[in-house]
Parts: C-alpha cells; sequence; structure tokens
C-alpha cells in the first residue's frame, strides 16, 4: 500500500510542511547568517568560519569534559572513558582546522587584518574554560574577564571547581592507592603543580594494570587528550607563524611568543615523568 504521507511528485515527506524541520531544529537561520564579513575581501569568510567551527567545537569539548569529571567523581571511570575519546577525537578536528586555515596567505590576510580590530583569538572565553577544566588556572586571565559580568561568573565557577586532573587523582585516593594529604586537600583554585605521592601513585597503576584495570584506561586517556591538546597547540603555532610570522597578534597579542611559550606545559605531568621510570 502506498504510503500517503509522501503525496507530491518531488517524493518530499509532507510532515516536513507541518512540524518542525531540519533547519527549524539547528536553528540554521541564526547560524549561518553569523559570517558577517567586515571587508569585500573573499578570504575574511574563511577566517570567520574557521574561527566559527573552532568555538563550536570548545563548546563540545567543554560540555564532554565537564561530564567526564562528574563521572569520575561518582565513580563511573567507564561513562567517563566514553567521554574522554570523544574529546580527543573533537581535538583531531579542530588539528585539521588550522590545515584549512593555513591556505590563508601572509598577503591575503592582511587584505583585512587591520578590520578585526582589537579582536583575537587570545579572547576566547571558551578557550579558558577549556583551561581551567583541564586543570590550568591563571588569576590574571580570570581578571580579564571582570568587564563583563556575565562571563566572569562562568569563568569564576569554573576556576574555582574541581578539574579533571583533581578528580582523577581523587579517585586514585579512592581506590586504596596512596597520596598525599596536601594534594587530596589543596586549593583547586590555583595551577596543579606536580607531586611525587601523585607520580608514585601512577606508577603503581601502571606496573599492576591487573589490579587497577579501570584506573590504568583513565591514565591513557588523560594522555592521549593531552597529547592532542599539544599538537593542537602546536598546529596553532606553526599556522599563526606561516600567515603572520612574529608580528604582534591583532588585540596587542604577543602571538608567535606566546604560542610557542605554553608548548612545554603539561595538564598531567607525572603521567608522562613515570615513562621514564617503567
Amino acid at each position: 500500500m502506498r504510503d500517503k504521507s509522501f503525496d507530491n511528485e518531488e517524493g518530499i515527506h509532507t510532515d516536513f510542511l507541518k512540524k518542525m524541520t531540519y533547519g527549524d531544529y539547528l536553528q540554521l537561520d541564526k547560524l549561518l547568517s553569523s559570517q558577517k564579513r567586515l571587508s569585500d575581501h573573499h578570504d575574511e569568510m574563511l577566517f570567520i568560519i574557521i574561527h566559527h567551527v573552532s568555538e563550536l567545537w570548545l563548546k563540545l569539548i567543554i560540555h564532554e569534559t565537564k561530564g567526564a569529571i562528574t563521572a569520575i567523581e561518582k565513580d563511573n571511570l567507564q561513562e567517563s572513558f566514553k567521554m574522554l575519546a570523544r574529546v580527543s577525537n573533537i581535538q583531531s578536528q579542530i588539528i585539521h582546522a588550522w590545515d584549512v586555515l593555513s591556505t590563508l596567505t601572509p598577503s591575503e590576510y592582511m587584505e583585512f587584518r587591520d578590520k578585526l580590530g582589537n579582536a583575537s583569538g587570545f579572547q576566547s572565553y571558551q578557550y579558558r574554560l577549556v583551561e581551567f577544566v583541564l586543570g590550568y588556572k591563571n588569576p590574571h586571565i580570570l581578571k580579564i574577564y571582570k568587564k563583563d559580568p556575565e562571563l566572569y561568573e562562568i569563568l569564576e565557577e569554573a576556576y574555582r571547581e574541581p578539574g579533571l586532573y583533581d578528580v582523577s587523582i581523587r579517585a586514585l585516593a579512592r581506590n586504596g592507592v596512596a597520596i598525599s594529604k596536601d594534594v587530596l586537600n589543596r586549593d583547586v583554585s590555583k595551577t596543579y603543580e606536580k607531586d611525587e605521592s601523585v607520580e608514585a601513585a601512577w606508577l603503581e597503576v601502571y606496573r599492576n594494570t591487573g589490579d587497577y584495570w579501570d584506573l590504568y584506561q583513565l591514565a591513557e586517556k588523560l594522555v592521549d587528550l593531552e597529547d592532542q591538546f599539544q599538537q593542537w597547540r602546536f598546529r596553532h603555532m606553526k599556522t599563526v607563524e606561516r600567515i603572520i610570522g612574529h608580528k604582534t597578534g591583532t588585540g596587542g597579542s604577543f602571538g608567535v611568543g606566546y604560542l610557542k611559550s605554553v608548548l612545554d606545559h603539561y595538564f598531567f605531568p607525572e603521567l608522562w615523568d613515570l615513562r621514564t621510570e617503567i
């Protein structure tokens, strides 16, 4: 019997005419009208879209990382693994986005760079949220957003909350692995600094994987995430260097110099140091 819901020559489902459509659900009218060029230069569209896409991916990274933090706090480690694996895969998408942006040549960028004014990627509050949920807490960064009460409240909440590594270390302690009380009771609004007891704890996990299989998997998920983050930082730095060299960035940012300086920062330092010890 013929499905009466298909009753036109194009075969379009008539329910689409009565119910929410794909465009309605995704609010494509808002999304696709947000790319507003400030110049007439063809390549400005590329510049805007790459940054829009990256901000959407950052939003999902924050969502998934917060979900993983909650799952770890509840000792649902298996649930957290799916979320952390998704974050690593999202990061690979952002890494490849730099390959697209690097098709922009210095001459092309200079055609519209002055239109950006003081706008700079360093002002991305979502990138700062990613740093906060991963445990990198910089009070200077937080102060930058004080002029915007709504953003400041969002950032301050993440700043005061335990990061991904904090809850992972607490999971070690709950599973009977010795952790210094100073670490467990530390002020989580400060950037984590490596600790001998934490390295010893992770070493025990890696040397006895059968006894601590879930913790071992958690450690490797954290390493995957940091590995991808470092690759993202490197591709960011090289793309900026390729397009503007060592010029000062828009908004007075330090550009390539700053990006190089953060390449050696680790969110989960003991998980890298222990590889020498095993």
